[in-house]
């Protein structure tokens, strides 16, 4: 027989060198991976794609600590009880209330259920119904867009919750995150190291609180300082407005999963202007009433470029359930028409 060639004999001296090589390199990539890079970064997947490197956590100051032991252990941890729990109906006004004779007619019947706190700004009031005489508390001026609009909220709540059987507190309100100029971009790096930009959010003027949250609005200085300070209209970096922003962006970070996020006051902003859009007496009918009252879903459109729509269902105990209480903003000539179809007007 002839010989056999050599060369057959070295090829899998080849192959060996081969996975040996591939194997160094595999190990090396493992052991010196980037430190900018996820475990995503030799294998690929759908999962690993969508799932962002963890922020790394924030050291907390020790004026920090303290409130966030306060507020976890003292004021959210120990609700106070009643026998007879109330809602406290809180009015920030310039002067006289227009609506007061249609406010009279909706707390009809529950005489023992709520509190009225009138906050007027400019001028002493004058009444036209009687469940708001001698019902007005010290006030002073508040200016559009400034902290004086959070002043005046706290001093309504430290009035109403002198009555211990005040367990709701009423002056309607939202909390949504907007990534646009309207939201997050009136955030400053001023706001730092107490609040930082994932924490920044932005609601209406109008809330609905527990006892709990108006309690802890009161206690609140830190946070408040910051917004005080930073937070105003015509500053130095961009416009910015505590009573949208301080709210929200407070619960969401003492107490994310103890707020609804969406409000039961209805505004149209369809329009696109700087304030909303105000019904006259020719608009305020029963259809508009019925279809305000239908809507479930609380809706959101971004103030960026992209005009994203944010939608979010209005639970109420896990069950989707109509939106909103009240509604704004009606002129004073709608008060007739307003009369007349709330005599008739239910909701099942």
């Amino acid at each position: 027989m002839a010989p056999r060639n050599r060369s057959s004999a070295r090829r899998p001296l080849w192959i060996v060198i081969l996975i040996a090589f591939v194997c160094a390199v595999g190990i090396g990539a493992y052991l010196y991976t980037p430190q900018h890079y996820t475990p995503c970064y030799l294998v690929s997947s759908n999962s690993c794609s969508s799932r962002p490197p963890p922020e790394p956590a924030r050291v907390y100051t020790d004026d920090e600590i303290a409130a966030r032991v306060v507020i976890r252990d003292i004021i959210l941890a120990q609700p106070v009880q009643s026998k007879n729990p109330k809602i406290a109906f809180m009015f920030l006004t310039p002067s006289s209330l227009p609506f007061e004779k249609l406010w009279e007619k909706f707390f009809m019947g529950h005489e023992d259920r709520y509190t009225i706190y009138v906050h007027a700004s400019r001028e002493r009031p004058v009444h036209a119904s009687p469940i708001f005489n001698g019902r007005d508390i010290r006030s002073e001026k508040v200016v559009w867009g400034t902290i004086s609009m959070i002043d005046a909220e706290r001093r309504l709540l430290a009035n109403a919750l002198q009555d211990p059987d005040n367990q709701h507190f009423v002056l309607l309100s939202e909390s949504f995150d907007d990534p646009g100029p309207h939201g997050a971009g009136r955030y400053s790096d001023h706001m730092l190291p107490e609040i930082v930009k994932r924490d920044w959010r932005k609601g209406a003027q109008w809330f609905t609180v527990k006892r709990q949250h108006a309690v802890l609005i009161l206690s609140d200085f830190l946070y408040y300082a910051k917004f005080k300070r930073y937070c105003k209209p015509g500053n130095e970096w961009h416009n910015c407005y505590s009573d949208e922003h301080y709210l929200p962006t407070l619960f969401n970070m003492v107490d994310p999963t103890g707020i609804a996020n969406w409000s039961v006051t209805h505004v149209d902003w369809s329009e696109g202007k700087w304030h909303p859009k105000a019904y006259r007496a020719v608009d305020t009918s029963f259809e508009l009433l019925k279809n305000i009252s239908s809507i479930d879903e609380s809706i959101h459109v971004t103030s960026n470029a992209k005009h994203q729509v944010m939608r979010r269902p209005c639970l109420w105990n896990g069950m989707k359930r109509p939106c909103y209480l009240f509604a704004r903003k009606f002129y004073p000539e709608a008060l007739d028409n307003l009369m007349n179809i709330f005599s008739n007007f239910t909701i099942i």
